[in-house]
């Protein structure tokens, strides 16, 4: 009988590579080593890869080549980075599908190409297998589910897929397949084994589920041109077919059970299902594609499979239809009311660390090429050895955790040993405060006394006022001197009123004067916050600084006592009612007391002594150092590692025994303790003194909330203060950049002014200057007339003529304060006339305003 036939997939090409050169360079230039010492082993690393290119699959043989090169790549990584940036070498290998080539520098690159590679390998062997034997049946149903772990390990641990074939989609596609293979020759041996009827149905279900699980993968695939269409009909056939036999299979147990209605109908859908697999299988190519990894007869064997099992559920369809219409009378049910048949998987894929823990995998591999180079392998060891440790020493931890939290909750549940105070009398002894209620008190005694805050918020807000008052003024001084110019020179004055330009400055005073505002009132409520609380806040950062927190606390309750008793009538005290006589026989109150005070000195006493042990334990860890051992066993036994970490984890043991000792007292002795401190709570001189007990845990409850809320406030105080303070920082920040703006302004405007005044100023003296020179040019005409008739007298000694005062075209030049240029020197002192502009000083008055000679013709004396 033939068998059914199975998908492998094929193996990816690959171009030779050179590892001598790189890794000799690499040799040389990082470990300072001769590279000729490991001349021979880059030679095994590149036979190796010579050798696994040309792996068959026919055989074991690839398989071994391309572990054994893949192992000593996974140790190559341990010492030699291979990447574009160190070891360069080209690695090119093709599409296992489409044949295109990928090129990368990287490693990982190529230890998936490899391991892509195996699985198809182990694909292939597994199809090829005469399942006729056992053996070989186990074999192949084995190498499906190795070939299914390698292609998960390929989607679990390299990412950014550079080819189309080691792609997740792509790899997922081949998962679902090898799996659905293995789980349909597990049902090959549960059939010749002849299985129950019921398990059959249920791997049968889980098959088919499989292989529709596939189907998707690889219609995408071959939709993309990557796989045959022959694996889309093939994965189709036998979708169909184990889903008709999951019915086929649940009809027959259905019918064991008397379901005969039931059966009729999955005999009904398992005909049908049955009927689409033989339509499809007629259909099959009968010259499949080489590159589909098929076999020539894979049409035939598909078609006889579907004919011999449609065959068989026509005849049982028939005589179960028959028998239930003469005999039974069961209704027979619609196909979509058939209940769901249960699967069950027996393939699954098995882990790399799984192929490779065996002492047949360590063999095939061999030992580490370059091993010489540093001693990776016990470093690695005492790795291993350290994690075992740790989990070790992680797992005794959490037991002890367990065994002291136990503790405690039970303790805590019990009111132990609080409760042994208070019947003791113990509510008129001191009640110690909690571990919170301390670190409330050192957590305000530690920050700024919120009082210095506020000085430091005022001293920042009135320098802010102060500026903004400052900016203010500026720009009013500035104003006002840009009106009284206006008002002096009229229209010639034509710089731009100062209100215009000035909007958006006094506007942004304005709110952030507001804003102060705003922010006065929250730093009130702040204010009134501290003023509610300072007593307390004080009392509190007191009591650390002078040491007597717990004074305090004791304090605070004695007052919450006293208040109590205020509130309690004379009349309503009880007096201590232990040594009352309730006819109660047996061992008094305070001796019951004592055993269960004792019970808790022992558990106390336990909790230390394992607390200890756990210590010692850490330390012994700690210092424990095998490598040595490691070092001086590796050569002698193979595959020691576990059985010597085992053997050297046994040191510990002695500890784990005492810290399990103590936990197995601790639970008799907290049996023990519930059983006594129970039965004293029921005896009746007890039951009276719970109401006092009561009394002390609500005053103590009500001290510890009346902090917690002043702490609280304080935190909330705190915080405030610390938002105003960065309001005012930045605040601060935003008005010394208005300052900014508005010095700015203000000097623009002032050089504005002063260069618009002179002008004003040059404008006037040139006009004057034209006027001096008309009445020059008359005086020398007039003086040559005199001249000419004075010839006529008698000749006297001439006179000389003063100079003119101005040079014909020549005017003085003035600029502004301390550099008067000209003919005349500008005096050392400015009159008292001059005008000033913003802190500039105006151009001196013009010449007409200081005296001048002048001349009168009936003064001159003439010849």
């Amino acid at each position: 009988m033939s068998q059914s036939p199975m998908i492998s997939v094929p193996i990816k090409a690959t171009n030779e590579i050179d590892w001598v050169t790189p890794l000799k360079s690499y040799i040389r230039n990082t470990y300072g080593d001769d590279p000729e010492r490991y001349a021979e082993e880059c030679e095994t690393l590149n036979r190796l890869r010579q050798d696994m290119r040309g792996a068959g699959k026919e055989s074991t043989s690839g398989r071994d080549m391309l572990y054994r090169y893949y192992g000593q790549l996974e140790l190559l990584d341990l010492r030699f980075p291979i990447d574009e940036q160190h070891i360069k070498i080209s690695f090119t290998w093709f599409d296992a599908f489409t044949h295109k080539p990928t090129t990368q520098y990287s490693l990982a690159f190529e230890k998936a190409s490899v391991i892509f590679n195996i699985s198809a390998i182990l694909s292939a062997h597994a199809a090829l297998q005469n399942r006729a034997d056992d053996s070989t049946l186990k074999v192949a149903y084995h190498s499906f589910q190795a070939a299914a772990g390698m292609f998960t390990y390929i989607n679990e641990n390299f990412l950014h897929a550079p080819s189309f074939d080691l792609s997740r989609d792509t790899v997922k596609a081949l998962i679902n397949v090898m799996l659905a293979q293995a789980q349909e020759i597990f049902i090959e041996k549960q059939s010749k084994d002849n299985t129950k009827i019921a398990l059959r149905a249920k791997l049968a279900a889980q098959a088919a589920y499989l292989y529709n699980q596939a189907l998707e993968g690889v219609q995408e695939n071959v939709t993309k041109a990557l796989f045959e269409k022959v694996w889309l009909t093939m994965v189709t056939i036998k979708t169909s077919l184990f889903t008709s036999m999951a019915q086929y299979y649940q009809g027959l147990a259905d019918e064991q059970a008397n379901q005969h209605g039931i059966a009729v109908a999955r005999f009904m859908a398992a005909e049908a299902l049955a009927k689409e697999a033989d339509r499809l299988a007629k259909n099959f190519p009968s010259n499949v594609p080489s590159s589909s990894n098929l076999s020539a007869d894979c049409g035939a064997q598909l078609q006889e499979l579907c004919k011999r099992h449609y065959s068989s559920i026509q005849d049982k369809h028939k005589e179960a239809l028959k028998d239930n219409d003469y005999i039974y009378h069961q209704t027979v049910p619609a196909e979509a009311s058939l209940p769901p048949i249960a699967k069950l998987p027996a393939a699954k894929p098995i882990p790399v660390s799984e192929l490779y823990a065996g002492q047949d995998i360590q063999r095939i591999t061999g030992p580490d090429l370059f091993a010489k180079i540093v001693p990776m392998a016990v470093t690695e060891s005492a790795s291993l050895y350290d994690e075992e440790k740790a989990k070790l020493v992680r797992a005794e931890t959490e037991k002890v955790d367990t065994a002291n939290g136990e503790m405690a909750a039970s303790l805590d549940y019990l009111r132990l040993p609080g409760a042994l105070q208070v019947l003791k009398g113990g509510f008129d002894q001191d009640i110690p405060p909690d571990e919170n209620f301390r670190q409330w008190c050192e957590d305000i005694a530690t920050h700024d006394d919120p009082s210095s805050l506020f000085d430091f918020l005022g001293s920042e807000k009135r320098a802010i006022v102060k500026k903004l008052e400052e900016s203010s003024t500026s720009l009013d001084r500035e104003e006002g001197v840009c009106e009284k110019m206006r008002s002096k020179y009229n229209a010639e004055w034509t710089q731009q009123p100062s209100a215009r330009l000035t909007t958006t400055l006094r506007s942004d005073i304005r709110g952030y004067r507001e804003a102060l505002d705003e922010a006065s009132r929250s730093d009130g409520q702040l204010q009134g916050k501290l003023q509610q609380n300072a007593p307390d806040f004080n009392e509190m950062r007191d009591a650390v600084n002078a040491g007597q927190v717990d004074q305090m606390f004791q304090r605070a309750i004695s007052q919450a006592r006293a208040r109590s008793s205020q509130a309690t009538s004379p009349a309503d005290i009880e007096p201590n009612l232990l040594d009352t006589d309730f006819g109660e026989s047996g061992p008094s109150v305070m001796d019951q007391i004592s055993i269960i005070e004792d019970i808790l000195k022992k558990l106390n006493l336990i909790k230390r002594e394992r607390n200890q042990v756990l210590k010692d334990l850490k330390e012994k860890a700690h210092n424990d150092d095998i490598s040595q051992v490691l070092i001086l066993n590796k050569k002698s036994i193979s595959n020691y590692e576990n059985q010597l970490f085992q053997q050297e984890l046994e040191k510990f043991r002695p500890h784990q025994n005492r810290l399990l000792q103590a936990n197995h007292k601790q639970s008799a002795l907290m049996k023990e303790l519930t059983s006594t401190f129970n039965t004293l709570l029921q005896d009746k001189r007890v039951r009276s003194e719970q109401s006092k007990y009561e009394t002390v845990q609500r005053q103590r409850s009500s001290v510890i909330n009346r902090y917690k809320r002043t702490y609280q406030e304080f935190l909330d105080l705190y915080a405030g203060l610390q938002s105003a303070k960065n309001w005012y920082a930045e605040m601060r920040d935003t008005v010394q950049s208005l300052e900014k703006n508005v010095e700015t302004f203000v000097n623009n405007r002032r050089a504005e002014g002063a260069q618009l005044l002179d002008q004003i100023e040059r404008d006037k003296s040139s006009n004057r200057n034209n006027q001096a020179a008309l009445e020059q040019e008359r005086l020398r005409g007039l003086m040559e007339r005199m001249t000419m008739e004075g010839t006529k007298s008698p000749p006297q000694k001439s006179r000389p003529a003063p100079a003119p005062l101005f040079q014909s075209g020549q005017a003085p030049r003035y600029q502004q304060q301390g550099s008067y240029q000209g003919q005349y020197q500008m005096p050392t002192s400015p009159p008292a006339h001059q005008q000033t502009y913003g802190g500039y000083s105006s151009p001196p008055p013009p010449a007409s305003t200081f005296s001048q000679p002048t001349y009168n013709p009936s003064q001159l004396h003439l010849a």
